[in-house]
């Protein structure tokens, strides 16, 4: 059978909690997540929710340790310190869990670090997106392009020695020198991150930028840089460790890794999503939403579904396709028109740098057992 065979889960199994703070303090016009810009009255309140939900998980639930703990958003750091450790100290972890909090460069303040270092946090993810200001105010970023070195500086002086930096190519405005110059500043810092997200500016329905056409990225140029990317940080000592993300040896990001290898992880909070053994559930989309049915002693979950076996393995076979460890060979056809696109050696196959920009054809051409396509339209764990 082609479809992965992945072994069965165990209580020391890796095991995950992402935690969604949806507040920003400016919303880009290209973000569609489930962030507010209106609602920092709701913080006290909506960190008192989710140590309730955490509570409710561990009694109800059986919720045991998390291997890695994720605070995203929204802007985890626009929370301050002491609510957002509140959660994590109310969260049970395993001996030696990673614990990731993205943080924008303007909050990155070394009192701000300090307390997440003591408080059990142990990587940092900074949005920073570009060092060239016209390409940040193209974006629609409020920070300085000084800011964000600054910001790299205070990560490292706080003593996180495994932290990331997310970039984005694509934006209007931005040259092929404009993306050169921001990988060259982030490789060339005194303490360059060991970990890179460099994604494609992406327009996703219902946002601002989405009506602005003349805005959109070009597909050709958007290919171009991604194969500069590879290379750049190919020969700065980065692996690629996923589609959008580059690390040096032992700082792969271990929840990111969770979700590429289909683990159980729960999500806490407003929009945020949960799986367990095949079954999805997601929250309600509105902090306030989300705080009235935590006080009044409700789930806020807002739907779920079960996956079927086929459906399942399908998915393993499309996340692992978009790693380094890719899919067994037989899951692809010897189709001509992969040429390219697919490298196979040792029984498994594994996409080129031209297969990741094409990953969603090759997907397509995913089989499953013995001869079934896999379920169009399936929903990836981080979508």
């Amino acid at each position: 059978m082609a479809a992965e065979r992945r072994p069965p889960v165990t209580a020391d199994a890796p095991f995950g909690v992402y935690v969604h703070i949806p507040f920003c303090r400016f919303r880009c016009d290209y973000c569609a997540f489930a962030t507010y810009a209106d609602r920092d009255h709701l913080m006290e309140a909506y960190a008192a929710a989710c140590i309730t939900e955490i509570d409710r998980a561990r009694i109800d639930e059986g919720m045991r340790p998390a291997t890695s703990v994720f605070f995203g958003g929204g802007t985890p750091s626009r929370l301050p310190a002491d609510l957002l450790v509140g959660i994590l100290e109310a969260i049970p972890r395993a001996r030696g869990a990673e614990v990731t909090v993205e943080c924008n460069p303007e909050d990155a303040h070394p009192d701000r670090l300090a307390a997440y270092r003591v408080g059990g946090v142990t990587r940092v993810s900074l949005g920073v997106q570009s060092t060239v200001p016209h390409v940040l105010a193209g974006l629609g970023r409020r920070h300085g392009a000084n800011e964000a070195v600054d910001a790299a500086m205070a990560v490292a002086e706080a003593g996180f020695s495994s932290w990331n930096m997310d970039l984005i190519f694509g934006g209007h405005g931005e040259s092929d020198a404009d993306w050169e110059r921001s990988l060259g500043d982030v490789i060339g810092l005194d303490a360059p991150p060991p970990h890179l997200s460099a994604y494609a500016l992406t327009v996703e329905p219902g946002t601002p930028l989405a009506g602005q056409y003349a805005r959109h990225p070009d597909d050709d140029v958007q290919a171009r840089r991604y194969e500069w990317t590879d290379r750049i940080l190919g020969q700065a000592g980065y692996h690629w460790e996923e589609i959008s993300n580059w690390a040096r040896p032992g700082h792969e990001c271990r929840h990111n890794g969770l979700y590429w290898e289909q683990g159980d992880y729960r999500g806490i909070g407003s929009a945020a999503h949960s799986h367990r053994a095949g079954r999805r559930w997601w929250n309600v989309r509105a902090p306030d939403r989300y705080v009235k049915e935590v006080g009044q002693g409700h789930r806020p979950a807002a739907g779920e579904e079960v996956l079927t076996p086929e459906q399942r393995s399908f998915e393993s076979l499309a996340l692992g396709l978009r790693t380094p460890s890719g899919v067994p060979s037989g899951s692809l056809s010897d189709d001509v028109d992969l040429d390219g696109l697919v490298e196979r050696a040792d029984g498994r196959a594994v996409l080129t740098v031209r297969g990741r920009l094409l990953a969603n054809s090759v997907t397509a051409r995913l089989t499953v057992g013995a001869g079934g396509r896999g379920p169009a339209g399936t929903i990836l764990p981080y979508a």
